[in-house]
């Protein structure tokens, strides 16, 4: 293809038509293929040519619309330019095309049409005598004066552009490198052109006429130039930075455009993206990288699908907190009073915060801690949270985790993949701007497990002390430190967390409100809350302090006080609609006759304020959804009230057993796991072996209580799953009950494991079973002697109203159970564990 004598192209070319502009020689430009025609060119030339003969195509000016593509070929421009294809990039978005990246060569003349099909194809004629001018040879005569003057413009134009800026530089340089016989075809695809007039400069064959057809485009450019600079407000440089240079690539020179938008909108941004990598003061290894990734950036074409994927990545290298935080607050008395203000009773959580705090002031340096608060719904996990944020002074983000399933949501995906982003934990510092804010990690014993991977395994280095200072994000791919961060994870159960993760947890319970706490939470935020939330003044309804206990004991049954929040919304719609009604519209004409009296029959407005009493709470709120029925289904034998724990709090559970004629079988029912069951049997057999002592019976009267009977146990609820071992106890004084036809009190609840030995073993959830059994208005609860030390957690106004019997074997559960012991004594000795009001 090169000789001596300059360079040649072939005499037949397959053509590249395009509507996107015009391709000057010694110019590079981007075209999008994707008409039938050009496609099959491309994968039929460019693609699979061997050759460097095979990358040069020619392009000519398209005057049809591509859409039409399958029609007949229309009449071609005359004239064309042989380009080297230097880069093919394929697409399948948004529909199947290649982008080339064209060099113009030298001017063709179409001599004849050889076929149109697959893709056009011609003989032409070469009318660029590049051998002509050869390096050294000076242009004389008009034609050199038009050379000169033109040369003379050209730097002109250059020397009004910022020439700190490397590209101007660059292209200064070049303009004295450059013969000036390609000057023309040069400045001419730099300038701001139209197609037409670019396509003038094309035609003109004739050096002399390309010279004089070109100069006027630049003399324009340089007026243009200067009447903006006239118009627009002086500013620092304003007059060096009027043009954009924007690079457009090489062969066999370089290659420039122009355009009078007032910045650089391609060397400015990358500047401006170079600058904020400097400052944003990563470590030496991430600053390693994000300079890497930002060279690589610098290179590559915007056109290409890697270039919006580096450039997200080192914004988001930019835009993370490296070494931005906030001040702690340290003021441990302020702090005391603004959790005290948020939030009433749980003093556990408040002391640990105030212990952060206290450390803080004796040791800056201190790592996060990673706190979980376990309790049921609505006692305020996720609000004390955001309170411990605002005590801090730290930002606060919150990371809900209730069904994630996938370890990406955790660590992100790696870059590899279509469509990756940062994980949740990354994103979050992003979004709030600094490295040491407070985390919440909501419901995190609600995380699922799949094909993915399992997020629960993920959450182990976020949460390791020793291991989330280098913590690895798979989009960011290099280690960022996390150790000032403060973990707050909130769960109902610790049941559903994995054991690994649990133990880098420091667990502080939440358990739910006694009836107390409740009413004063919903005077001190509830009611003012709802009130504001509906437009009303505390002048215009008032809750007293009994009403709000009767919403709290007839229609909540609940640890925490999301229902009775709703029951006060409730009650608030309706006093708005009573209060609405007592405003009366103004008329603007005087009433009739007819009117006034009709409306002296209407109600008067209701009186201010309105005060709920237990009447205006059943019409509002209904009946009652819970009366205290405990005495009524105690008034037959075999029937016994036992405590469970559920995530959702405490609750009383009751228990009941019948018998009949049979063969000794014993039926459960109530949806019992397997460790219910087997309590069910050790109650049986205990009470077997020891029937003589407590005087048990079977139906004929028999010393064998299976003896020609079935037992019957029945668990109600029984649409709802229960297991565990603390119902031991209550199955064996339900059992003794019907064997020995004696009503148990009805004021009494219970729980502990059984041994077959006649021991009572210890059990969890007692503050939560406790409080359970005060809010169903029981007196006397029986509990492991093993647990009496859980009953400091009670709070002192419960415990003053229950009675506590700390029983070590069952025997002491049926001496408390009965009134007058079991079996029945003459005179009954109170029994050596009762605690009267603890």
């Amino acid at each position: 293809m090169s000789s001596n004598d300059g360079i040649q192209i072939p005499s037949r070319l397959p053509l590249l038509l395009t509507d996107e502009g015009v391709l000057l020689p010694g110019s590079t430009m981007r075209i999008s293929v994707d008409t039938p025609r050009n496609m099959q060119l491309v994968k039929s030339r460019l693609l699979k040519g061997t050759s460097l003969k095979s990358t040069i195509i020619g392009v000519i000016p398209n005057t049809k619309d591509p859409e039409h593509d399958n029609q007949e070929l229309p009449s071609l421009h005359s004239i064309g330019t042989a380009g080297l294809a230097v880069q093919v990039v394929g697409s399948n978005w948004p529909k199947p095309h290649y982008t080339l990246l064209i060099t113009g060569l030298c001017r063709f003349r179409v001599a004849q049409m050889l076929k149109e099909r697959p893709f056009v194809v011609a003989e032409v004629e070469q009318l660029d005598k590049l051998e002509q001018y050869t390096e050294g040879q000076e242009l004389d005569g008009e034609l050199g004066e038009l050379a000169q003057r033109f040369y003379q413009d050209a730097v002109q134009l250059v020397g009004m552009l910022d020439m700190s800026v490397p590209v101007v530089a660059k292209l200064r340089r070049l303009l004295d490198s450059l013969p000036r016989e390609t000057l023309p075809d040069v400045l001419a695809s730099m300038i701001r052109t139209s197609n037409k007039e670019k396509l003038q400069v094309l035609d003109a064959v004739d050096l002399e006429e390309r010279f004089k057809r070109a100069l006027p485009l630049l003399t324009r450019q340089i007026e243009g130039l200067k009447l903006l600079q006239k118009t627009r407000k002086p500013r620092p440089d304003d007059d060096k930075r009027v043009l954009v240079v924007r690079k457009g690539g090489v062969f066999p020179g370089h290659q420039f455009s122009l355009d009078e938008e007032g910045e650089d909108e391609d060397g400015d941004d990358m500047a401006v993206l170079d600058k904020k990598v400097k400052e944003a003061g990563m470590p030496e290894h991430a600053l390693r990288v994000c300079l890497k990734e930002l060279k690589r950036l610098k290179k590559m074409p915007q056109s290409m699908p890697e270039y919006a994927l580096t450039r997200s990545y080192v914004e988001l290298m930019v835009e993370l907190p490296w070494n931005k935080s906030t001040t702690d607050c340290l003021d441990i008395r302020a702090a005391r009073v603004l959790l005290d203000n948020d939030h009433y009773a749980m003093e556990k959580l408040k002391k640990r915060v105030l212990e952060y705090l206290a450390v803080r002031q004796l040791k800056s340096a201190l790592k996060g801690p990673i706190l979980c608060f376990v309790g049921p719904p609505g006692v305020g996990k996720t609000s004390v949270g955001r309170s411990i944020a605002r005590t801090l002074g730290r930002e606060f983000h919150r990371i809900a985790l209730g069904g994630v399933c996938d370890q990406s949501d955790i660590r992100g995906h790696r870059r590899t993949y279509v469509g990756s982003m940062p994980g949740r934990i990354i994103n979050g510092l992003k979004t709030v701007g600094v490295n040491n804010p407070v985390f919440l990690l909501d419901e995190v014993d609600k995380l699922g497990k799949s094909l993915q991977g399992d997020p629960a395994a993920a959450l182990l280095e976020v949460l390791d002390p020793e291991q989330n200072h280098s913590f690895t994000d798979h989009y960011l791919n290099v280690s960022f430190d996390l150790s000032q961060v403060l973990f707050i994870a909130t769960a109902n159960t610790t049941a559903t967390i994995p054991p690994a993760l649990l133990d880098r947890m420091e667990v502080l319970q939440v358990p739910g409100y006694t009836q107390e706490e409740k009413v004063e939470i919903a005077h001190r935020h509830l009611i003012p809350h709802q009130l504001e939330q509906h437009g009303l003044t505390p002048q215009q309804l008032q809750i007293p302090h009994h009403t709000t206990l009767d919403i709290i004991t007839k229609y909540t049954r609940e640890a925490g006080v999301r229902s009775l929040e709703r029951k006060i919304g409730a009650i608030c719609r309706a006093v708005a609609v009573k209060v609405a009604e007592g405003h009366k519209s103004p008329k603007v004409e005087q009433p009739s006759v007819d009117e006034s009296l009709r409306e002296s029959e209407m109600a008067a407005p209701p009186e201010m304020p309105i005060v709920i009493d237990p009447m205006a709470l059943k019409d509002i709120l209904g009946p009652p959804l819970f009366e205290m029925e405990v005495s009524e289904r105690l008034t037959l034998p075999g029937v016994a009230i036992g405590l469970a724990w559920t995530p959702l709090g405490g609750e009383i559970m009751f228990v009941e057993a019948s018998r009949m004629e049979g063969e000794g079988q014993l039926t459960l029912t109530g949806q019992l796991g397997d460790v219910m069951k087997e309590s069910a049997h050790l109650a049986i057999s205990w009470l077997r072996s020891n029937a003589k002592k407590y005087q048990l019976t079977n139906l004929t009267g028999g010393p064998d209580p299976l003896e020609g009977t079935d037992i019957h146990l029945h668990f109600p609820a029984g649409a709802v799953t229960k297991d565990g071992p603390s119902a031991g106890v209550t199955i064996v004084t339900c059992l003794a009950s019907l064997f020995s036809g004696r009503l148990v009190r009805s004021d009494v609840a219970m729980t502990g494991e059984i041994t077959l030995r006649g021991l009572v073993l210890p059990v969890g959830g007692i503050k939560d079973k406790v409080l359970a059994a005060h809010r169903a208005g029981l007196r006397r609860v029986i509990l492991p002697k093993r647990n009496e030390k859980d009953l400091e957690e009670i709070p002192a106004p419960v415990r003053a109203e229950l009675d506590f019997v700390a029983a070590s074997s069952l025997s002491d559960v049926l001496n408390a159970a009965f009134d007058g012991g079991f079996p029945i004594t003459t005179n009954p000795l109170p029994h050596p564990h009762v605690t009267s009001k603890l």
